[in-house]
Formats: structure tokens, C-alpha cells, sequence
């Protein structure tokens, strides 16, 4: 069975460290990590995931700054994107349906559990 790649671009180490550990955990996934925003695009070039969680706010970069790059890019423009924030919460996320933008949200922080179904959600 081939493992589904997952991407996370978040600027808070010990999140993306422990976003990781989780999901290799079940040994459903192969997961990279990217802090730094300013390298999002490379590293889903080289990687090229099958989905992407990404943060919302993050210095230099924001989250949606970041999408736009990945849409005008023709190897990552299909690759659906999670958006992860603090900024709001659960409650906010179930009154849209889990989506905003058209893009599907998971408020920080969550359950592995609620990550992976909205991961699953994506295929």
C-alpha cells in the first residue's frame, strides 16, 4: 500500500514535530516538514505532496500568500490545502462545514483523529 505525502508548513516547530509523529504513527502516511514559509514552494516541488496543511499566520509569509504560489504553479495547483490556524475556532470551523475560502480548515489545536479525517476528506 502506498503511503499518502503530506506536507506541513507551519512555523511553530514542536506543532509540525509533533503534527508528524502522529500521522507516521499510523503508518498511513509520509509526512514533511517545512517551517519556514519562504521555502513552502521548493519544498512541495521536490516533495510534491498529496495534500498540504499550512498554516494561516506566520511571519513574512501568511498561509495564504503561500497558497497563491502553490495555485500558480503547474505541478501543485490540483494539490488540495488544509488550512491550520489558531485564529479560529472549532465552532467557527463546524458552522462552515470544516470549509472557508474553499479551502478546508481545522482549528489548532485539534485531535490527530479530527486531522486525519479531514485529511481523508480530501481524496
Amino acid at each position: 500500500m502506498t503511503k499518502r505525502k503530506v506536507l506541513v508548513v507551519d512555523d511553530e516547530r514542536g506543532f509540525t514535530r509533533m503534527v508528524k509523529l502522529n500521522l507516521e504513527a499510523t503508518g498511513e502516511y509520509d509526512v514533511k516538514i517545512q517551517n519556514n514559509p519562504q521555502d513552502a514552494l521548493r519544498t512541495a516541488i521536490e516533495f510534491h505532496p498529496d495534500v498540504i496543511l499550512l498554516d494561516v499566520i506566520m511571519p513574512e509569509l501568511e498561509g495564504p500568500d503561500v497558497v497563491y504560489q502553490f495555485k500558480n504553479n503547474d505541478l501543485l495547483r490540483d494539490i488540495p490545502v488544509i488550512f491550520i490556524t489558531a485564529n479560529i475556532t472549532k465552532e467557527e470551523v463546524e458552522a462552515q462545514e470544516g470549509y472557508i475560502g474553499g479551502h478546508a480548515f481545522l482549528a489548532k489545536p485539534g485531535t490527530i483523529e479530527e486531522l486525519i479525517v479531514c485529511i481523508e476528506k480530501q481524496f
